[in-house]
């Protein structure tokens, strides 16, 4: 008998009726490493699972995949359940994959590391971002669930270690779907309308799955977005969850949560009373160290005899008047003889001074100058004269007119060698107010008179200086023109 030929797509659906009729194809599960793993932007799952032997390729719908509790990797080892069918277009074999665990741990601890991970990337867990606990809260706010024994720990705690505080619970579901969700919504509710200094999030202790709703990333991100202070206080002490990183404060269980939230007051009461010794202590020193002050200045002569204490202040007083009298006299008459001598040397380097003191010239019989001493073999007779004084101005008395000056003899005058008279110039006029320079004295002249003879009548020529005094300069300036 001859075979009747079949269409392709006729074989194709054979095969593929023959895969869904097979029981054990139909709840097919298989172990392998995934490769090429993509998601699609339809929310669709494909990828390859293989081993050392074989390659099959694999899909997971989006129904499905959204009940993943991790992320699948290319390279990670799994667990597949579903079932193989043929998909016609392409002709291959395939697995429908409906369920997906991670080969050797739970999915839901790889889930925890996988999302443990990302945040802490995004610095969510950094502790820079940690806000600190206020000393004294005056509202606590507790986000779990208003029928749990972990409520009613945290609510009598609150109330024997800080009685202040009010305790505002915020219910909320803390396990199965959309718990997460709540607890988020809640935690942005309290924030948003600052309805609590501190917030309290958590429950009482279960298995990882009973906890997951902590361990949901819309939970870890509403606590950090929070600016009030919030502690996590999730199961007991071996249980850890996102939340717990997330959180300002981890409470090991929700008792020590809310007893890390405010302080105990038995403990304030013993660190006021130790405040209050202190302090009387301190009161106590300050008021005996005040009171023996006040007995000293009872007992000071100036409170027992104010007035003899003022006579003393004004004794005291009228010494140190007169020693600064004193002193100012005294420092006067020191700088007026500093004064007198500075004037006094000045007025002997004055050049006037030097002219004040006169000269003579030397004449024979017929009243020529000898101007040589080798002009007259025989000694001359001179007859020396004194210099004739300025004549005084016309507004000085006479008792302040100056005596005439002695002659001084004439300077021999070596081989040619001539000695000129100095004409006499008149003395200028001298103010009251400068007193006059002392004038030479009848002895200076008297050596030179006693050798002239007293029959000589022709005069000898002579000159006077100009007057001193204390206008020597006003002298000298005039001479200068």
């Amino acid at each position: 008998m001859a075979l009747q030929p079949v269409s392709v797509t006729q074989l194709t659906q054979y095969i593929k009726l023959l895969l869904d009729r097979d029981e054990i194809l139909s709840q097919a599960c298989v172990r392998g490493e995934l490769s090429n793993y993509k998601i699609h932007s339809s929310g669709h799952h494909y990828f390859t699972l293989k081993d050392e032997g074989a390659v099959i390729s694999c899909v997971m719908f989006r129904s499905d995949a959204m009940r993943l509790r991790f992320r699948p990797e290319t390279g990670m080892k799994v667990i597949l359940s579903g079932r193989v069918s043929l998909f016609p277009k392409s002709g291959q074999y395939q697995i429908y994959v409906s369920h997906m665990q991670p080969d050797g741990v739970g999915d839901l601890a790889v889930a925890f590391e996988q999302l443990k991970k990302k945040l802490s990337a995004e610095g969510l867990f950094d502790p820079a971002r940690k806000k600190p606990l206020p000393r004294y809260p005056g509202t606590v706010a507790l986000v779990t669930s208003p029928t749990g024994a972990a409520v009613q720990d945290m609510i009598r705690i609150l109330g024997r270690r800080w009685p202040l505080a009010r305790v505002l619970v915020c219910p909320v579901r803390v396990q199965g779907a959309g718990a997460a969700e709540e607890i988020a919504a809640m935690l942005d509710y309290v924030d948003g309308h600052d309805l609590a200094d501190v917030i309290i999030t958590g429950r009482g202790g279960g298995s990882m799955e009973d906890l997951w709703a902590f361990n949901e990333e819309i939970v870890a991100r509403a606590i950090a977005r929070c600016d009030i202070p919030v502690i996590s206080a999730v199961g007991h002490e071996p249980d850890v969850t996102i939340a717990d990183f997330a959180a300002d404060v981890r409470a090991a269980t929700p008792s020590n949560g809310a007893e890390i939230a405010v302080c105990d007051q038995s403990e304030l009461r013993d660190v006021l009373g130790q405040l209050t010794v202190r302090l009387t202590r301190a009161q106590d020193r300050r008021i005996s160290a005040l009171t023996d002050r006040l007995n000293r200045l009872k007992a000071s002569p100036v409170m027992r005899s104010p007035e003899g204490a003022i006579q003393q202040r004004e004794l005291l007083l009228e010494l140190l008047r007169q020693r600064l009298e004193h002193a100012g006299t005294r420092r006067f008459q020191q700088e007026e003889q500093r004064l007198a001598r500075l004037a006094g040397r000045l007025d002997a380097l004055s050049p006037l001074k030097v002219l004040a003191r006169g000269y003579a010239l030397a004449s024979r019989e017929d009243g020529t100058v000898i101007r040589a001493a080798v002009e007259q073999s025989a000694p001359p007779r001179p007859e020396p004269k004194a210099a004739k004084p300025a004549a005084p101005a016309a507004d000085t008395p006479p008792w302040e007119e100056e005596p005439p000056l002695p002659e001084e003899p004439p300077m021999a005058e070596e081989p040619g060698e001539r000695v000129f008279d100095i004409p006499a110039e008149p003395a200028p006029k001298r103010r009251d107010s400068v007193p006059a320079a002392p004038a030479a004295t009848a002895a200076h002249a008297a050596p030179a008179q006693q050798a002239a003879p007293a029959q000589q009548a022709a005069p000898a020529q002579q000159t006077a200086p100009a007057a001193a005094g204390g206008n020597w300069w006003r002298a000298l300036a005039e001479g200068c023109k």
